[in-house]
């Protein structure tokens, strides 16, 4: 099955990518866009044997104002490998299994076909993500705790003081009861009282 894998990759994933632009290393492809560093990976699971291959597809895109920002939060420590958006492919296509399995008994005529339908619905669904609002765009229809500093930040940055209000208010009215919100709380007001609110 390892082989098999290993074709499949070769075969069928390295091309449909290719014909995207992106570039293959590894278990890893990536197309860099402007300012934004899109990136694919197969990672393959722990306790995988001769005869079952077990394999996640996680999507990842870098924005490099985003990382700008970052590095002015931390005081100038950089970081240029972090993905800002992340996500496994079932968040984004939810047609995808949580992982994909090689076995045997697998069809794989019907397995190639759903994997490659699969990526292609992820890189058109990433391709659509084309600046680092709309990867903050993501996290907020979300109201996700993941990059709501920079979040914050972007948003005062660019003067929508609006949509971070209302972004907070999302973030107590989910967060607000757990213990940890006092710590997310301190930080949000430091951030809004450095744009002077």
């Amino acid at each position: 099955m390892q082989e098999l894998f290993k074709e499949i990759i070769k075969n069928e994933v390295k091309p449909l990518f290719a014909r995207h632009g992106y570039a293959k290393k590894a278990l890893n492809f990536q197309r860099v866009e402007g300012g934004l560093i899109y990136g694919f990976n197969i990672q393959k699971s722990h306790g995988n044997t001769a005869n079952h291959v077990r394999f996640y597809i996680n999507c990842m895109i870098h924005s490099k104002e985003l990382a700008e920002l970052q590095s002015t939060i931390s005081g100038g420590k950089t970081m240029e490998e972090q993905s800002h958006f992340t996500c496994r492919i079932e968040e984004i296509v939810p047609s995808a299994p949580d992982r994909y399995s090689l076995t045997p008994d697998t069809d794989l005529v019907t397995f190639s076909k759903e994997l490659l339908s699969h990526l292609e619905e992820a890189v058109e669904y990433m391709r659509n993500i084309t600046s680092p609002r709309d990867i903050v765009e993501y996290y907020m229809k979300r109201t996700a705790l993941h990059l709501s500093e920079e979040t914050f930040h972007f948003l005062l940055q660019n003067g929508d003081t609006t949509t971070a209000q209302k972004y907070l208010q999302l973030l107590h009215a989910k967060y607000g009861v757990e213990n940890r919100w006092a710590i997310f709380e301190k930080k949000y007001a430091t951030i809004f009282a450095t744009y002077g609110l």
